[in-house]
């Protein structure tokens, strides 16, 4: 018996090694994950190639539906950049009393650069003023025959763009006012509040203009890869016969949702690219009109382009992901 249960032993301790020599690697088992998903990859693009054209319609239908936000959004992140240009829009000005010498202004100066709310702070002293007021006013003959400069000493304060918000800078406004130097403090608050007011306004709309069109972009998947799968029906079918795991035939419908999020993004980034062209020539006759180049529109930059084709694999796997999952359950061998 002893024997017979050390032989008994022995055996099963040869089995269990032979098994665990038999077992793949991880190695061997990831590159095998790999390929199969290397296959379908292309195997489902394959299949959209088989008809291109109704694979172009619906791709279409999802650059259109994914180019409005992201055409929207990039006209209103150059709004914000012109809002957030403090160097030219949110400048203070503080005209100084006229008995305030040279060094007093030197040192407020000197006080309101080291404001973590300011970023510049720009002296222009009486002369240069004036001469500037004759070069740009018209009026230089006029002004020649004045015996004395009425204009006072000007110091021009630039907001840091950290602090660009309307509240923040009625704050700077009035901690400026309390300097005693200070005669005057200029500044039309009123049109920056009104204009960070409209592109809140713009940001929500965007905000749910996108959020609607991104469910429209799931349904549009969703249909189409249902009719994907009542087309092979027969096919499920048979699979699910011979052992197929609902992995196995989920996966290229996963795929075919990516390949159409792909294509509908890159159409959306054509799209989005063409309209700006379009828009940038009366902008920029606009812009001649205001003798500056603020209002001028470029392409869309790499950061929210790669975000548009992200967000389209990821809307087109959801979409396929959701509608797989519903309709696969509704096939079963009978």
């Amino acid at each position: 018996m002893v024997r017979g249960n050390t032989s008994s032993s022995r055996d099963n301790t040869v089995s269990s090694v032979q098994l665990r020599q038999l077992k793949p690697s991880f190695s061997s088992r990831f590159k095998e994950f790999f390929i199969r998903h290397l296959q379908v990859f292309f195997y489902s693009l394959g299949l959209l190639s088989r008809s291109p054209f109704a694979t172009l319609m619906t791709a279409s239908a999802l650059g259109i539906a994914l180019a409005l936000p992201a055409g929207l959004y990039v006209i209103l992140d150059h709004a914000s950049q012109l809002s957030g240009d403090m160097n030219s829009i949110n400048q203070i000005s503080l005209f100084m009393k006229k008995d305030t010498s040279a060094k007093n202004i030197n040192t407020i100066q000197k006080k309101l650069e080291a404001y973590p709310e300011i970023a510049q702070v720009k002296h222009i002293n009486r002369a240069a003023a004036l001469q500037e007021f004759q070069d740009n006013s018209g009026f230089g003959d006029a002004l020649k025959a004045l015996k004395n400069n009425p204009l006072p000493d000007l110091l021009v304060v630039y907001p840091s763009l950290t602090h660009s918000d309307p509240q923040q800078i009625n704050t700077l406004l009035i901690e400026l006012k309390k300097i005693k130097q200070v005669d005057l403090v200029q500044l039309d608050i009123q049109w920056l509040q009104r204009l960070y007011a409209i592109i809140n306004i713009g940001q929500r709309g965007v905000l749910i203009i996108g959020s609607l069109l991104a469910l429209a972009v799931l349904l549009i998947i969703g249909n189409t890869i249902r009719l994907a799968i009542e087309n092979r029906r027969s096919e499920i079918v048979v699979m699910k016969l011979i052992g197929g795991t609902d992995s196995f035939i989920r996966r290229p419908f996963l795929y075919t949702g990516f390949w159409y999020g792909l294509l509908g993004s890159l159409i959306a980034v054509l799209l989005v690219n063409i309209s700006l062209i379009i828009i940038n020539d009366p902008l920029a006759h606009l812009s001649s009109l205001y003798d500056n180049n603020l209002f001028s529109l470029g392409l869309m930059g790499i950061n929210i382009s790669s975000t548009l084709l992200l967000s389209g694999c990821l809307l087109g796997l959801f979409g396929a992901r959701i509608a797989v999952g519903k309709h696969l359950k509704e096939i079963e061998p009978k």
